[in-house]
């Protein structure tokens, strides 16, 4: 299958452009070059960052200051030896999480122009580097009624920031939250560089235990990894679909999100890291964990000191 090279091990910088009060001590202190400095010392071989719209767009226009916190992560990674991939985390009109109250998007042509012309702001700064810098157009599209819609919308996106950005690698996903299951429903790749893109927090049960804001959960149930049954055969199984596709269309394979919350064992937490990686090396699955810090999933969060020698081989 075709890899998505220079991108295969990374890790998300979540919580920091992204999911956050965007207050000056968060954009400025959240993720500093120490942080990439240690991703690097991890060896792996790019981040992903999530940015929301709101960091990058001012009244009247587009944020100096907003872009510099990007143009800031892009200078460290190259530092650093990391490349990295731009996610549009939430867009004027649409986020993955109902919480945030953007509506709109996907019946509005204003706000997809708008979506369109910040993505063809991002490549006309950041598109001259292809080798090192990937943009995903955004993240986890949730209803598959959005689906033709959100094609169309992708496919316009893409075309602006090809005039600009000729030879960048661009990820697209699907409905539910970049279900796995999705990838099959994607167009057909528009070039040779547009790569398949899923999330993967199966099965929601083990990765999710606790987790107060996802319906249906019982958030006074712990659940083993033994209890979740997700060994390698399973992420096989999950995994069929889209790799069938992938390969039969001629793309690329992402994982861009992948991990456990805070409140299963770092025992367990290990367990299924080494599944789920296991699977994804076989098949050349690139991929990015989520997230290095905090956001109930951090990586390098005190409370995984004890395994994180070992957890970062599964990475």
């Amino acid at each position: 299958m075709k890899t998505f090279d220079g991108f295969m091990k990374g890790v998300n910088l979540g919580g920091w452009l992204s999911q956050c009060d965007y207050s000056w001590e968060r954009l400025n202190g959240f993720i500093t070059e120490k942080d990439i400095a240690s991703i690097a010392s991890w060896g792996l071989d790019h981040v992903r960052l999530p940015i929301d719209y709101n960091v990058l767009e001012a009244e009247g226009g587009y944020s100096p200051e907003g872009f510099g916190h990007v143009q800031r992560a892009v200078d460290w990674c190259k530092r650093y030896g990391l490349n990295i991939v731009l996610d549009l985390h939430k867009t004027a009109g649409f986020s993955f999480h109902a919480g945030y109250a953007e509506n709109g998007f996907f019946d509005s042509p204003a706000l997809q122009e708008r979506f369109c012309a910040l993505w063809e702001q991002i490549a006309c700064m950041f598109g001259d580097d292809p080798e090192h810098i990937a943009f995903e157009l955004l993240n986890e599209v949730t209803d598959k009624s959005y689906m033709p819609k959100w094609m169309e919308i992708a496919k316009a996106a893409f075309e602006r920031i090809r005039a600009h950005a000729p030879e960048t690698r661009i990820l697209l996903g699907g409905y539910w939250n970049n279900s796995v299951e999705a990838v099959k429903d994607l167009d057909a790749p528009w070039d040779e560089n547009v790569v398949y893109n899923f999330h993967c927090y199966d099965p929601m049960l083990f990765t999710h235990q606790r987790a107060s804001w996802v319906r249906n959960t019982d958030v006074n149930r712990d659940v083993s990894y033994l209890e979740s049954s997700a060994d390698e055969k399973y992420f096989e199984e999950r995994f069929a679909s889209a790799l069938d596709a992938a390969q039969t269309r001629g793309a690329a394979l992402y994982c861009g999100e992948y991990g456990v919350i805070e409140n299963a064992t770092p025992e367990d937490t290990l367990k299924w890291y080494k599944a789920i990686n296991a699977v994804l090396t076989r098949h050349n699955i690139a991929r990015a964990a989520w997230s290095y810090k905090q956001m109930n999933f951090g990586l390098s969060d005190k409370r995984l000191d004890g395994v994180r020698k070992e957890l970062i081989k599964y990475l």
